[in-house]
């Protein structure tokens, strides 16, 4: 009986042991285990980190609001003209040296400027026309009366007899980031109120498309599409805010292929404000040619600055001469604004008035100065 005693207590003895070893073992290498349907789904639990983007989450993109206010405010423009000595194919024709008028057509876009009728587009969408129509987005047409152009920016202004309008609120183009979202809103192939997006790629873009040695070229450059019958539309940041007004295409092909460009809002207030007041562009002029800074200007200048622009001769009785500036004189700011290549400097003159006073940074010889630049209509008066 003790022997029989002695086994069941050694037995009972060795299996706790045994099961307390295993459950130490259990314990100590459970996270190795691999996931079976009987391991606790630790996995799940740990993907509750990712969480899916939420409505109120600064990555969401939602452009609903910008595009209806902006389609309201882009309109289509009708244009019809004449060509006094249009081409011909008729031999006849030709060989009696007729010259026949050949009717053009053409449209484009325009967007609402003010509530009480005032429109701006691209000087090249009506420079043609004799008869001008404008449809709103509530289809509702109007014969419109041209007010002025300024084929140094390619912008025009229209006006049509009413009163109810809503016209956007106006962004900063200064204030504009690269790598920030826009809307292109315009009527391209006579796709009426057509909405595309894309971000902006650069600013202060001359593409030399304006024939005029005074041509005013600082694009707002952006990916969204823009294609014939875009010109004269809306560029909007994501608030539906008119940053700009579309203007050109870098293309091989005449449709979109990448690059659009935009003429800045701020450019834009300055000259329609002066067409609708005056009849045309009171323009400011500085009175000199500059060239942009490279390496190799700034090897012969001996300056150790890297952007700017050079003042390579300067017009007599011109704003500059009156202010004191020199050839090789290099232009670095405008008040306050870094001059980094002609652009920034044309479209900074251009937004200027008669009577401003500008204050122009110049680096002359190595010596950093300021110079007040009172500005006048041109070199003649």
């Amino acid at each position: 009986m003790k022997q029989f005693l002695l086994l069941t207590f050694a037995a009972i003895f060795g299996g706790a042991i045994a099961l307390g070893g295993y459950n130490s073992f259990y314990n100590h290498n459970q996270h190795s285990l691999p996931i079976n349907e009987s391991t606790p789904k630790a996995e799940a639990r740990q993907i509750r980190y990712v969480d899916r983007l939420s409505k109120s989450s600064p990555l969401t993109i939602d452009f609903r609001a910008a595009a209806k206010k902006a389609t309201k405010a882009v309109v289509y423009i009708n244009s019809i003209g004449s060509s006094a000595h249009g081409t011909s194919n008729n031999p006849m024709e030709l060989f009696f040296g007729r010259s026949y008028n050949h009717p053009i057509q053409g449209s484009g876009s325009g967007v609402i400027f003010s509530s009480d009728g005032y429109i701006v587009t691209n000087n090249h969408v009506i420079d043609f026309a004799d008869d001008i129509q404008v449809t709103l987005s509530d289809n509702r047409k109007f014969k419109a009366k041209l007010i002025g152009t300024d084929k140094n920016t390619d912008l025009a202004v229209l006006k049509i007899e009413t009163n109810d309008l809503q016209p956007l609120e106006f962004a900063s183009s200064d204030d504009a980031e690269i790598g920030e979202w826009t809307l292109a809103v315009g009527n391209p192939f006579d796709l009426i109120s057509t909405v595309t997006a894309g971000i902006i790629s650069a600013k202060g873009r001359s593409l030399k498309i304006l024939p005029d040695k005074e041509a005013i070229e600082s694009f707002i450059q952006t990916d969204a599409a823009v294609n014939p019958g875009n010109s004269g539309g809306a560029l909007v940041d994501a608030e539906g805010r008119l940053l700009g007004i579309n203007t050109a295409i870098a293309t091989q092909t005449g449709a979109f292929q990448g690059y659009s460009f935009a003429i800045p809002i701020d450019l834009v207030k300055r000259i329609v404000n002066d067409i609708i007041k005056y009849g045309s562009y009171q323009r400011a002029f500085l009175g000199v040619s500059v060239y942009p800074l490279d390496s190799k200007a700034a090897e012969e200048l001996n300056v150790d600055i890297s952007q700017g622009v050079v003042v390579d001769y300067v017009e007599r009785r011109s704003s500059a001469e009156f202010a004191g500036l020199n050839p090789k004189d290099i232009i670095t700011k405008v008040d306050n604004k870094e001059i980094r290549d002609t652009p920034d400097l044309a479209e900074i003159i251009g937004r200027s008035k008669v009577g401003d006073v500008l204050h122009i940074t110049i680096n002359r010889n190595g010596e950093m100065m300021t110079l007040p630049v009172k500005m006048r209509s041109d070199s003649n008066n």
